[in-house]
């Protein structure tokens, strides 16, 4: 296919920072827009806590079956093309998103389009963590690691702060809710294929980017599920699908319904903000309180070790929650109020979630370090969707006061697993294993 075709690359256009800054802000837009933009669309659209809760942890699921189909990107084609592809699907799902946003049946046709972008962003993660590592050599690789994921985080803000605010602004002058929300994801498809263009243009074209080699003699699919089981008939496995699953319990339930709280009026218990507000305080100040937390965790786990801060990284996590139980029943109209809130929480969230991730890569130390690491944070994914899902319709049951109150007690689960794992004391600190 010519439009893929292999060419010689510029080397000043294949240097990293021409294309890993990018890269991997295409990647954290769509799933910020499938997870999070999109419980703010469809509470602007009048759907209830239930119904948004329900049909948006249902877009977790290209992301907790991609292992499932990681393979097939390895074997057909190379990493550059599906990038490209991929890329050109999620803009394209982004322009299908705002022209079904009319219709009359437009939750059906709109849950379609981002079931699409989620596949989609699944996919092109794969590829673009595979490219990463095709691409680069490892001090390149280790050089880049805080690059690739400060973009990923602006492009949370990007998508999660200045596109809410952008379709807040655009009601505020008057548009309709439909028209505000319409306009604005036509100018996310815009962008996202403008930068499509700029991908194939761009991103290097390294030799080992090839489709991997396939002995037709043996089955493939036998040989895949050995490696799958392999994970599996691990002898603390129990306890790693209990710290999996369970670790963000309460988060997982809390996520969708911070958005729709920071919305709904203060006579049905929310704090009554407007669609704006919410894009900067919820997606700009809490991204980047998120982000700090990550950081300063990062770099707590590289000077003492993993096993040294896993308490204080659980407490971290999941004692700031109680900052929605005081919300909740205070109703505050002080956005600075409301915005450190906010941002005490995530940071505290962005700290303590550091120790799940590097938990994940431990678990992942094999001979297949890249199929354990997708199964891990498939099964992770998982542990997200299934709560989520039953959160809308526990608030609407609750109120907001009692499902934060609710949400404290279901803490309980993360700390009983964080009891039970085992951590060698030299995991993750400088210099030592």
């Amino acid at each position: 296919m010519r439009f893929f075709s292999r060419k010689t690359t510029s080397p000043q256009l294949a240097r990293p920072w021409f294309w890993v800054p990018s890269l991997f802000f295409a990647e954290g837009i769509p799933y910020m827009i499938a997870m999070t933009v999109s419980v703010v669309l469809y509470k602007n659209l009048g759907l209830s806590n239930t119904q948004i809760a329900l049909y948006t942890s249902w877009l977790y699921l290209p992301w907790v079956i991609k292992p499932l189909w990681s393979p097939f990107v390895d074997l057909f084609r190379t990493k550059r093309f599906w990038i490209i592809a991929m890329q050109l699907a999620i803009g394209g799902s982004f322009a299908c998103v705002a022209l079904t946003l009319p219709a009359h049946d437009f939750v059906r046709y709109t849950l379609a389009m981002f079931f699409i972008m989620a596949f989609s962003s699944a996919t092109h993660d794969i590829a673009a963590d595979g490219f990463y590592m095709l691409a680069l050599n490892t001090p390149q690789q280790a050089a880049f690691i805080g690059v690739r994921t400060v973009f990923y985080r602006i492009a949370t803000i990007a998508s999660k702060g200045l596109m809410v605010i952008g379709a807040g602004l655009l009601q505020e002058y008057g548009h309709s809710i439909v028209s505000a929300w319409s306009i604005t994801f036509l100018a996310a498809a815009s962008f996202f294929l403008a930068l499509c263009i700029y991908h194939f243009l761009i991103l290097p074209r390294p030799v080992a980017d090839v489709s991997a080699p396939f002995d037709k003699q043996k089955s493939f699919l036998k040989e895949y599920f050995r490696i799958i089981t392999l994970f599996f008939r691990r002898k603390d496995i129990l306890i790693i699908l209990s710290f999996l699953l369970f670790f963000r319990f309460a988060e997982a339930q809390l996520v969708k319904m911070v958005a729709p709280f920071l919305l709904d009026a203060p006579e049905r218990g929310g704090l009554g903000l407007t669609t704006a507000d919410v894009g900067l305080i919820y997606g700009t100040v809490g991204v980047v309180a998120l982000m700090l937390g990550g950081l300063l965790g990062g770099y707590a786990i590289y000077k003492n070790g993993l096993k040294f801060w896993l308490w204080p990284m659980v407490l971290a996590m999941h004692v700031p929650d109680l900052i929605f139980v005081y919300l909740s029943h205070a109703l505050p109209q002080n956005i600075w109020l409301i915005g450190s809130s906010v941002a005490l929480e995530q940071f505290g969230y962005g700290f303590g979630f550091t120790a799940y991730t590097m938990y994940v890569i431990m678990v992942a130390q094999s001979e297949y370090k890249t199929v354990f690491y997708a199964i891990s944070t498939g099964i992770m994914t998982l542990g997200m969707m299934l709560p989520a899902m039953s959160s809308g319709w526990t608030q609407e049951m609750l109120g907001y006061k009692n499902f934060f109150i609710w949400i404290m007690i279901t803490t309980i689960p993360g700390f009983i697993v964080t009891a039970l794992v085992k951590i060698d004391p030299w995991y993750g600190k400088k210099g030592e294993g």
